[in-house]
């Protein structure tokens, strides 16, 4: 005879289900793929999992925030708002209308305003908080990273010039900014791919890389 569910496995299961139903809420938000599009948030997501696991965090909060941390991209690309704080009123406004613990409400809240990479204003306090911004900025970094910035660098009508000068002027400096000890060896690595791939490509934009041919 099968046992009966422990409370911890039938939390599980339910935090399941709502990160299903909220995946394809937040999918809806997204009429576009690109530099921030759902496959990202997917991506941060499950580095959010990885993480938190590693970490000790409540997943019942980060994943929520995971989720929800750029739903409102598109609405800030429409109107200036920034997307943090429209972001975070959006993910409440939805967890209110599923009865979502709100005791976890806040802390969901407060790693989504404090996610963004020049954010001044609000800075990670909560642990998930701190491991979201972390999630964030490692997929800014590594062979993703370098997929990423091309793709901007396209969207917003640049080249190979443009692309180079943001690995430059912000990819390279995450890695000394992330909170998490799981997080800096992550960071560690793809800074390294990083600097691999700009010095390659800095060979194959020469003169040098056409002689001999």
């Amino acid at each position: 005879m099968e046992a009966p569910f422990s409370s911890e496995r039938s939390q599980i299961l339910l935090m399941d289900s709502r990160v299903v139903a909220m995946q394809e809420y937040v999918r809806g938000a997204f009429a576009d793929s690109g530099a921030h599009g759902f496959d990202h948030t997917l991506r941060v997501m499950m580095l959010c999992r990885v993480l938190g696991t590693r970490e000790g965090a409540d997943l019942q909060i980060l994943i929520p925030a995971a989720l929800f941390h750029d739903i409102a991209r598109p609405i800030e690309e429409e109107t200036g708002i920034p997307h943090e704080i429209k972001g975070a009123e959006l993910a409440e406004a939805y967890l209110l209308s599923i009865d979502y613990p709100g005791d976890l409400t806040p802390g969901i809240l407060h790693a989504i305003l404090a996610h963004r990479y020049r954010s001044s204003k609000v800075i990670p306090e909560t642990l998930e908080a701190k491991i979201l911004s972390d999630a964030d900025k490692l997929d800014a970094m590594g062979a993703v990273g370098i997929a990423r910035t091309f793709m901007q660098a396209g969207e917003e009508g640049g080249g190979i010039p443009d692309a180079v000068e943001h690995i430059n002027e912000k990819l390279l400096n995450l890695k000394d900014r992330m909170h998490t000890e799981s997080a800096r060896k992550i960071a560690t690595e793809r800074h390294s791919f990083l600097l691999s791939f700009l010095e390659r490509l800095e060979i194959e934009r020469g003169a040098d890389s056409y002689k001999g041919c």
